[in-house]
């Protein structure tokens, strides 16, 4: 290591190594070169401890071979199944993946839609789960190309896939409703958030459509997370302890309802029939399993990706190329939580 306080520089490896600047440039950006001069110039940057700079790196070069993934909370499975399935598509062609945790405050996800000017990701795949003017002002004036995983109003010019929550939750109030289930509660996310207000309407189509009036007593409405499930559940079944099912706008919710069912000695599915969103991890490591809706959180994933890459590896950014949206049919995934009433359907 040098004794000098400044960091290595490029011309100070030259010297090290004893070879060219444009060697050592050749070398630092991958570019190739002799074997030995290879060797020359990694030993000497090893001895004077040099760190490559992403930053100045993109500067120079217009790529980072970095992308930022931002959705509302890391922990929740099924971001992680997203993940998973976005370095799939994009570590082999040689992308870093930068995850971002937004805890759903438009602030934080306005900032890194804006960080994009600092060149310091290539690319952005966001989840949000409210889209306000904001957001739309921001995407429209972003400087490198994004993918939102989420629903956006007709004519943005930015590439999306989405799911079809309103069919999905219609599939799962409908199941409950053939199961013999008489009393269907639903416990939700924020109503003013995207999957919270396609969510319960799918809810209220589904009863509409079996000749039910949705009643407003039998919705509680809260944050989403295994707590607040069940906080909502408890109050639901404290309203009404004739409900016989309740269908959760995800798994997190679900997994929470389950829990308050238990505290309350009640027996799943016998008592209570337990139905969430996302089919995600939770679901199969819950007890009964827990029915759920597939809503191809893997797959919204992989579309994604594809997506981005195929605009940095094409160059064609909107409006510079024919915006491109895509939906994720849901699909019903049946298993214990949910078993029919003996003695038949409604």
């Amino acid at each position: 290591m040098t004794g000098s306080t400044s960091p290595p520089t490029v011309e100070t490896i030259a010297r090290r190594a004893g070879v060219s600047i444009a060697s050592v440039s050749r070398v630092l950006n991958g570019l190739g070169a002799r074997p030995d001069t290879v060797r020359r110039v990694e030993r000497a940057a090893a001895e004077l401890g040099y760190v490559p700079n992403a930053v100045a790196r993109s500067l120079k070069g217009g790529r980072t071979r970095q992308l930022t993934f931002a959705m509302q909370d890391i922990g929740n499975p099924a971001y992680v199944s997203m993940v998973r399935e976005i370095q799939a598509v994009t570590k082999p062609l040689g992308y870093r993946l930068l995850l971002h945790s937004t805890d759903a405050v438009a602030e934080d996800e306005l900032s890194v839609v804006r960080s994009l000017a600092d060149r310091t990701s290539d690319g952005l795949i966001l989840c949000p789960i409210r889209v306000t003017e904001e957001h739309l002002a921001a995407l429209r004036e972003a400087t490198r190309p994004i993918v939102v995983i989420g629903t956006l109003p007709e004519g943005t010019a930015v590439d999306s896939v989405r799911a079809d929550s309103v069919s999905g939750a219609v599939l799962a109030v409908r199941h409950l409703l053939e199961g013999g289930r008489r009393r269907i509660g639903f416990v939700n996310g924020p109503a003013d958030t995207v999957p919270g207000a396609s969510r319960l309407l799918g809810y209220r189509k589904a009863l509409a459509g079996a000749g039910r009036e949705p009643e407003p007593a039998l919705v509680e409405t809260t944050e989403f997370g295994i707590e607040a499930g069940a906080a909502a559940a408890h109050r639901l079944l404290a309203a009404d302890p004739s409900v016989d099912a309740i269908f959760c706008a995800n798994d997190q919710l679900a997994l929470g309802a389950a829990h308050a069912a238990h505290d309350r000695g009640l027996d799943i599915p016998g008592d209570l029939a337990v139905v969430g969103m996302d089919d995600s991890e939770l679901a199969r490591a819950s007890w009964p399993l827990l029915t759920s809706v597939d809503l191809g959180s893997a797959e919204r994933g992989r579309i994604a990706a594809g997506m981005l890459v195929s605009r940095l590896e094409g160059g064609e950014a909107p409006p510079g190329g024919p915006v491109r949206c895509e939906t994720v049919a849901p699909r019903l995934v049946v298993r214990g939580s949910s078993a029919p009433v003996p003695g038949g359907a409604a």
